[in-house]
């Protein structure tokens, strides 16, 4: 197991104590967005917008943020500190929820992503964002979903999009290459599905957008070996920007709550995911 994910699994997102701070810092909310937008039909279909404050009437960058939890786990209100960080750097930013294990298996939860990429890029415009400039970006088995999204094509085609309408993704501690299924989490989220089809190393490709793969040393939930592997398959397939960062000491949460205003201390990876999209923006 120790080049895929560690025995005690992908756990949900942000446990403990440094959720609530992070969550209680919400400035403004959804105040220039819109909470609980239907992109389908379930109740769990939902998605929450967040609009920076000023900054003129120009179409802004976009960003579909996709929280982790095993698949099993999460609820977009949580993320509202990645909202709330992302749009203060000028970024339209959207979270949304997605259907989840046990109820679904793979691959459906990705398949919701590209169902809600397609209503933002239809829709976008409403919030000031441009449909023509979506970045993805994920923590966790959220990175997964935004690699998968990212880097297999059959799933924005089913929904009418083209790879190209990803502009860039940047991956948060995700496991891009943990076979076999050994474990609970794997079992109920792929258990039926065929293991090389669910594997994003096993789509890098040499046309892939920019992408920023970013971990923590300490990660002993996902191990940094998932991010070095993909980034080293990507290369090897030619892809034209590759960045991958191991910040030192940083464990598995802490690639996202160091997304939040009060623990940013942690590490820069805020700073350092926005100068990649707007490197990558157009």
């Amino acid at each position: 197991m120790t080049t895929r994910i560690a025995r005690r699994a992908i756990l949900p997102l942000l446990a403990g104590l440094a959720l609530p701070a992070c969550a209680a810092l919400r400035p403004g909310g959804l105040t220039d967005g819109a909470r609980d937008v239907a992109y389908g039909p379930h109740a769990r279909q939902r998605m929450d917008i967040y609009v920076p404050s000023g900054g003129g009437s120009a179409p802004k960058p976009v960003v579909f943020f996709i929280y982790g939890g095993s698949w099993a786990n999460g609820a977009k209100e949580t993320y509202s500190f990645v909202g709330d960080a992302l749009s203060a750097r000028g970024f339209v930013t959207v979270i949304a929820d997605y259907r989840l294990v046990p109820e679904v298996r793979f691959p459906v939860f990705i398949e919701d992503g590209a169902l809600a990429l397609r209503f933002v890029r239809d829709n976008i415009g409403r919030f000031g964002g441009s449909p023509g400039d979506i970045h993805l970006m994920g923590h966790s088995a959220g990175a997964y979903n935004a690699m998968m999204l990212t880097l297999d094509k059959r799933y924005l085609a089913a929904v009418g999009m083209r790879a190209g309408d990803i502009r860039s993704a940047v991956g948060l501690s995700g496991p891009y290459d943990f076979l076999p299924f050994d474990i609970d989490v794997t079992k109920e989220a792929f258990g039926n599905a065929h293991p090389v089809r669910t594997q994003p190393v096993r789509f890098a490709r040499g046309d892939a957008p920019p992408i920023f793969l970013a971990t923590g040393s300490a990660d002993t939930t996902v191990l940094p070996r998932n991010s070095e592997r993909l980034a080293r398959a990507l290369r090897k397939a030619g892809a034209r920007s590759v960045s991958l960062k191991i910040y030192p000491g940083l464990g598995h949460a802490g690639t996202a709550t160091a997304l939040s205003r009060i623990l940013q201390w942690q590490a820069p990876i805020l700073d350092d995911v926005v100068a990649f999209l707007r490197i990558s923006a157009t």
